[in-house]
């Protein structure tokens, strides 16, 4: 083996600093010591540098955390099990759940009118809300909110708009702007969204053309609930 070779010498001194090297091989690198000072000094290098290893390190406590941690691992664990509720408190718990579900739902249909499938507010000219109409699959009910009087030679008369389509009569809005307004079965097939209603003002008992003759006093956009 050729002892001379820088590579071999490093890895020799390495295992001999490192304590690697078998104990035949150990009394040979150390009889090679004796008469090589260049392998002393590289041994030496790897000493100096393996011996900042073998300092102790300072103390440092062990964090509450830790310790908790470790004990925690080490005890039997202990299993909390809630309480089980009585059978009538269960039951009481039930009830109370199902009258406030009760309580919504009756409070949620008593604001809607059953029967309702469209809504409609109409406004005047500078958009103040005038006529309400909730639309029903026969029929309409109309409800003023502040509506101008019209005189005894006049009649409302409200409108239906399909986009894109010339305007078609739904009836004459009731007196005092509040009542019913009976619909045909072709007038119910007009009842979808999007629909723009309006009123014109029309003479007594309405447009005599189909189509209105007078100013359009309120519109407003139909929309379902």
């Amino acid at each position: 083996m050729n002892y001379q070779t820088t590579a071999l010498r490093r890895a020799l001194a390495a295992d001999y600093a490192i304590g690697l090297m078998p104990a035949t091989a150990c009394r040979r690198f150390e009889a090679l010591l004796l008469d090589d000072p260049a392998l002393r000094v590289e041994l030496g290098h790897w000493q100096d540098a393996l011996a900042s290893l073998t300092g102790s390190l300072p103390e440092r406590p062990v964090p509450a955390h830790v310790w908790a941690g470790i004990q925690a691992r080490i005890d039997p664990q202990v299993l909390h099990m809630p309480a089980k509720t009585p059978f009538w408190k269960a039951w009481r718990v039930l009830a109370a759940a199902c009258a406030v579900v009760v309580a919504l739902l009756v409070g949620v249909l008593y604001q809607r009118d059953i029967g309702v499938e469209y809504n409609a507010t109409l406004v005047n000219t500078s958009q103040q809300p005038a006529l309400r109409i909730h639309a029903f699959a026969d029929h309409l009910q109309v409800e003023s909110l502040a509506l101008t009087a019209v005189a005894p030679t006049h009649d409302l008369e409200l409108w239906a708009i399909p986009p894109g389509g010339k305007p078609i009569s739904l009836g004459l809005v009731p007196a005092a702007g509040k009542g019913r307004i009976q619909l045909s079965e072709a007038q119910q097939a007009l009842l979808s969204a999007p629909l723009t209603l309006a009123v014109s003002l029309e003479p007594r008992g309405g447009s005599p053309t189909g189509q209105p003759t007078g100013p359009v006093l309120y519109q407003g956009q139909l929309a379902s609930l």
